[in-house]
């Protein structure tokens, strides 16, 4: 399973974040997406940890807790849904 943490700082960095999951329990793995044009943070990031148990504590005590002035959402992350593709071969003549 694995954590969506959002509302983040765009200041906020993997070390930030493991900081606080690790009072939860070990932190196996911390993403932390970026635009691909600009390189800049985009507000949110993928937590996962060493045990189910760990990550049901850390949802419910950071859900809504403030953090580095932003109010954070917290909860279990959905899994990817694949995109669409647009129709290949133009349609122009």
């Amino acid at each position: 399973m694995s954590i969506y943490v959002g509302n983040l700082s765009y200041t906020a960095t993997e070390e930030d974040l493991e900081q606080v999951f690790t009072e939860y329990g070990k932190v196996k793995r911390i993403t932390l997406p970026t635009d691909r044009e600009t390189g800049r943070p985009r507000g949110f990031a993928f937590v996962e940890m060493e045990e189910e148990a760990q990550e049901t504590a850390s949802i419910e005590a950071l859900d809504g807790a403030e953090w580095m002035g932003r109010e954070l959402r917290v909860n279990k992350a959905k899994p990817r849904e694949q995109r669409r593709r647009p129709p290949s071969g133009g349609g122009w003549s």
